[in-house]
């Protein structure tokens, strides 16, 4: 089966996959959202995000973020995070912040896959480092199921690491078994990470325009590097 893309989606694909094949995987905490390519037209959103990861060689680490977006037009949305890290017996602390933007190349159902990309720019106070990410992202129905896939590229500068470029991959395959119980399966690859495991989420109405969105999965590491267990959580108040 051919499929055909338009010419802003091959182009992105063609740049990602060029980077992709020259760079190792991204390392840090990998595991972390995985981002439809869709946006809502007039929606503003309030986020949280969770992430903790064990291994028992060392010290828990733990991540979270708050974030505040809404959508710009029928193609484009941003969002604002401000991210702390606790790990390693350090206290928690806000020392992170992110801007984001994400463009939906495609109207759904266009194409055999949907498209879209995902901009990021980050700044860490602590470490004195900028960090610049781009994500291409592409989802497609087969049924009830729905298969998303995230290929990223990330580029970080600071004073301990200096022009670095690393690339990251997220697979998720979601079952819509009902609205506010839709249990998936997800991939996170990273230099030190490759894990898998389930994940179960859904979307409550709470009244005219107003949603909640929820994620809980829980991850194994199956690399040698791999943290041993990884837990995320998210929150999304849609309105």
């Amino acid at each position: 089966m051919s499929v055909s893309l338009p010419k802003s989606a091959s182009t992105a694909v063609l740049v990602v996959t060029l980077f992709f094949s020259s760079f190792a995987f991204a390392d840090g905490i990998v595991v972390s959202k995985v981002y439809d390519p869709y946006v809502q037209p007039l929606e503003t959103e309030i986020e949280w995000r969770f992430v903790s990861q064990r291994d028992d060689n060392d010290p828990d680490v733990r991540k979270q973020s708050i974030g505040f977006g809404r959508s710009l037009s029928d193609r484009w949305s941003a969002e604002i995070y401000a991210i702390g890290v606790q790990g390693h017996g350090e206290s928690f602390s806000v020392n992170v912040y992110e801007l984001e933007a994400k463009w939906q190349l495609t109207e759904q159902g266009e194409y055999a896959f949907d498209w879209g990309l995902l901009f990021e720019l980050e700044r860490d106070i602590e470490q004195n480092a900028w960090e610049v990410s781009a994500q291409l992202l592409a989802a497609r129905d087969f049924g009830r199921l729905t298969v998303t896939g995230n290929l990223g590229l990330i580029y970080e500068d600071g004073e301990r690491v200096q022009g670095e470029i690393e690339s990251t991959l997220r697979l998720q395959a979601r079952y819509r078994l009902q609205e506010s119980f839709e249990p998936s399966l997800e991939l996170h690859m990273g230099q030190d990470t490759t894990a898998v495991g389930p994940l179960i989420g859904g979307l409550f109405r709470l009244g005219e325009g107003r949603k909640l969105r929820w994620e809980l999965g829980y991850f194994a590491g199956i690399s040698e590097q791999s943290p041993d267990r990884i837990v995320k959580a998210n929150l999304e108040f849609e309105f």
